[in-house]
């Protein structure tokens, strides 16, 4: 990867339509080389955020920076086709009545034997160079994929923007396809701006994930950080189902049926929500009765009555009565795990898996 220097920056970039903001002061980076996803639901603005940097849509406020050159911003506006930027969509948007090769060459600028050549070495790349001749209703969607990768590629773009361009294909053939790209983006030394609404995909794929939230940018940073260091509830369930417990904060600490939980910088009597994921909650067998022992680390064991288990193919997910009868606990484990209705267990959950969020309501 090259030097980290913003190849694209957006700055403060806000846009409505009809009254209703749907793009709110949004403000990102993405340098030569690396690759941002932009993840958040439906509805939140990533499209639309997407289309104002390709130049498809305009911003009521803000600018947008390539290489430190302002492209859109106060009463600048530089139009589409000259923003030097690549574009990959869902649905590929091949000319069906083009050859592939054709297809391939049509972005790129200079003499036809200069975009032809162009053209073929990117199908090479792609491992498509045999189908050049063909058409695109030919093709199966993953090579429709690889030829839209390789048009978008070919006339060198220094951005790249991408929206939900996996969607169309089935899984297996999906986590290839998604690898190969990227390879040969990184070859390319490509600033990407990916588009998704899959945890997944922006795990596999970012450097950098930008969490994307009514409009507005709510929290950015590596894969890990996101996972691990949630900014809010919201947050931690968009990456994965949730187990939630509610407390009230008393000495600085909420007290639940699995233990006390630190509720650091958390005023005293604040109704807390507090959270972990099914695949941290740590199981043990009742072995006559006899809880494992209270930790520092992992709280107090509390015991659970099995409710239902299931074989999810490389998991297994566990579903928990406590004891006091109305907490519910829910615990993926790996591998074949599946104890019978009625199981007496104990459940205990690491504090440091564990997120303190003050209630919303």
């Amino acid at each position: 990867m090259s030097e980290a220097v913003s190849r694209l920056e957006v700055r403060h970039v806000s846009r409505s339509f009809e009254g209703r903001r749907v793009v709110n002061d949004v403000s990102l980076s993405v340098a030569a080389g690396e690759v941002t996803c932009l993840l958040g639901p439906s509805g939140c603005g990533k499209s639309t955020t997407l289309r104002m940097i390709a130049g498809v849509e305009t911003c009521d406020s803000g600018e947008i920076l390539v290489d430190g050159q302002c492209f859109a911003g106060q009463s600048k506006f530089v139009p589409p086709e000259e923003r030097g930027i690549g574009l990959m969509f869902q649905d590929f948007a091949l000319f069906p009545h083009m050859s592939v090769i054709d297809n391939v060459a049509y972005g790129v600028s200079g003499p036809k034997p200069a975009r032809q050549a162009r053209a073929a070495e990117m199908l090479a790349r792609v491992r498509m160079d045999a189908f050049a001749q063909m058409f695109p209703h030919q093709l199966s969607g993953g090579e429709q994929q690889r030829v839209a990768l390789a048009r978008a590629l070919a006339p060198r773009p220094k951005i790249m923007l991408m929206d939900e361009p996996f969607s169309g294909l089935d899984k297996r053939l999906r986590d290839g396809i998604r690898d190969e790209t990227l390879a040969l983006l990184k070859e390319e030394d490509t600033a990407v701006l990916l588009v998704t609404h899959e945890p997944e995909e922006a795990m596999r794929m970012g450097d950098t994930i930008a969490l994307m939230r009514e409009g507005r940018i709510v929290q950015r940073g590596s894969p890990h950080e996101i996972y691990a260091q949630a900014s809010d509830l919201e947050a931690v369930s968009f990456f994965s189902d949730i187990n939630a417990l509610k407390g009230v904060v008393q000495e600085g600490e909420a007290q639940t049926p699995l233990g006390a939980f630190a509720a650091n910088g958390v005023a005293d009597g604040t109704p807390v929500d507090i959270v972990f994921r099914p695949q941290h909650v740590r199981i043990d067998f009742d072995r006559a009765g006899f809880a494992p022992p209270a930790s520092a680390t992992e709280g107090v064991a509390a015991r659970a009555i099995t409710q239902r288990a299931r074989f999810l193919g490389r998991d297994s997910l566990v579903e928990f009565e406590l004891d006091d009868g109305e907490t519910q606990i829910t615990a993926v484990v790996p591998n074949v795990f599946l104890p019978q209705a009625g199981t007496v267990m104990w459940v205990r959950v690491p504090r440091a898996r564990c997120f303190v969020f003050a209630s919303q309501g």
